[in-house]
């Protein structure tokens, strides 16, 4: 009852967007389950979405696929928009923003500048290191460079998608370019890694509701991945575990593979690779693209067998 009275008092803001009231509530229950959080933490995650200052967030590009991007901007309920304009300030992003070329690099100078210490940088993408960073550039200058620029400037860096947490594809065996983890590539400076090819944007989103609610970020495993999402393993809470359809003979790497999948889902909750008779690849583990899995190891056998 309680609750119900401080969800009636809320000005939902939300609501002048289209969005009503019921699936408001429910994205904020969304929230709430993957952060392990309690139903009756769900008015403060709404009240901190409506009248939390938004913080300011400078979004970097390196070498990727821009998959985290094109995952978040398909995130639903609320849609991107809403999250960009109700959750959070993106004051760069070079896949979204209008202004290109000199304007868009005025444009973070200008972020940096007007909020040095205050915005959330979230790094997308490996760093390439070989011969001084020159595999990858970006306005004239290495993405080595920038980052060195960008990210001590910052609140928190946040290295979203396994290339930027782990090396991902650019680092797998056999690159020439060197390419490496934010945190490698900058000399061991600490991020808060939401690995995952792509990851879920509801980690994302609730990583920074935990900032919205505490003024800290949630605690961290000792990979950096926030525990909310990687403290447990995708197998452990799978629908299939312990019985006859099991897909680990056919290279499920769900028993070793520490993300919460099973549970949040994507697509609004609907459904997850496994739930859609595929194997789990592992995407957020450090050797994701060099360790053999799927249906087939790389000497033509099969995967390992059944739990």
């Amino acid at each position: 009852m309680k609750e119900k009275k401080e969800l009636e008092c809320l000005d939902i803001s939300f609501l002048n967007k289209g969005i009503s009231r019921r699936d408001f509530m429910k994205y904020c229950g969304l929230v709430a389950a993957t952060l392990g959080l309690e139903a009756s933490f769900i008015p403060r995650i709404a009240q901190a979405l409506e009248e939390g200052q938004r913080p300011p967030i400078v979004w970097l590009h390196f070498a990727g696929c821009t998959a985290c991007t094109e995952a978040f901007l398909r995130s639903s309920d609320p849609f991107v928009d809403d999250i960009i304009l109700g959750v959070a300030s993106v004051e760069y992003h070079e896949t979204i923003m209008a202004p290109s070329g000199q304007l868009a690099t005025d444009r973070l100078k200008n972020a940096l500048t007007q909020y040095a210490g205050e915005f959330i940088c979230i790094c997308e993408g490996a760093i390439p290191t070989a011969d001084n960073g020159v595999y990858g550039m970006v306005g004239g200058k290495t993405m080595l460079q920038i980052a060195k620029d960008v990210c001590p400037k910052a609140k928190a860096v946040i290295a979203l998608g396994t290339c930027a947490s782990f090396g991902g594809l650019p680092a797998a065996e056999g690159n020439l370019t060197g390419a490496k983890s934010i945190h490698t590539a900058l000399g061991g400076y600490p991020t808060i890694n939401i690995p995952g090819c792509p990851p879920n944007p509801i980690n994302l989103v609730s990583t920074i509701v935990t900032y919205l609610l505490n003024g800290e970020f949630p605690l961290l495993d000792d990979l950096g991945r926030p525990i909310f999402a990687y403290g447990t393993t995708n197998h452990s809470a799978c629908y299939r575990r312990g019985t006859g359809v099991c897909l680990y003979d056919l290279g499920c790497r769900g028993p070793e593979t520490y993300l919460n999948c099973s549970t949040a889902k994507f697509n609004l909750g609907s459904s997850w690779p496994v739930q859609a008779d595929a194997p789990c690849y592992g995407c957020s583990q450090p050797d994701f693209w060099d360790k053999p899995g799927g249906f087939y190891n790389y000497n033509g056998t099969r995967g390992p067998g059944p739990l």
